[in-house]
């Protein structure tokens, strides 16, 4: 499958994106872990089959130090050992925002976030599943592929 379309390389899609990135950047600032903002991005673009994302935030969480080990675990987390009860908590919360039923996320899984994250963290992480997501379907929708991505590309979208 070959792209479809360079959303990028549009007036309009460009000023988007840069505003969108600005997004995702505000998400960054913010005081949820940098590692546990990668993996819910991880796992959303696993649930979602977006290669281009997987591709930037592999490599990113790979430029912020995570443990490739762990990347390699994320899509099987309940049947491993390797990641806290917070990022447990915020990957369970990532499956039910992403693959959504009526009902949202469950009462149980909403106590696991509401236990491990503070109000802004789970503001944060809130944002941060919305905008992988929509992330997800326009890299889907246009056919983007995975391999190419360089870490940092998207700070050019960036004011």
């Amino acid at each position: 499958m070959e792209p479809r379309f360079n959303l990028f390389g549009t007036e309009t899609g460009s000023k988007l994106a840069k505003r969108f990135a600005g997004l995702g950047q505000a998400v960054h600032q913010t005081s949820l872990p940098a590692i546990t903002a990668e993996l819910v991005s991880l796992r959303a673009s696993q649930l979602n089959g977006c290669g281009f994302c997987l591709d930037m935030h592999v490599k990113e969480a790979i430029a912020a130090g995570e443990d490739p080990l762990r990347l390699h675990l994320v899509a099987g987390w309940r049947e491993t050992t390797v990641f806290t009860e917070a990022e447990q908590a915020a990957l369970a919360f990532t499956e039910e925002g992403t693959v959504l039923t009526r009902d949202g996320v469950s009462d149980e899984t909403w106590a696991g976030v509401r236990k491990h994250f503070n109000d802004e963290q789970v503001a944060a992480l809130i944002c941060l599943l919305g905008l992988i997501n929509a992330a997800n379907r326009m890299a889907v929708i246009t056919h983007q592929k995975g391999g190419s991505y360089q870490i940092g590309a998207m700070a050019q979208f960036q004011d």
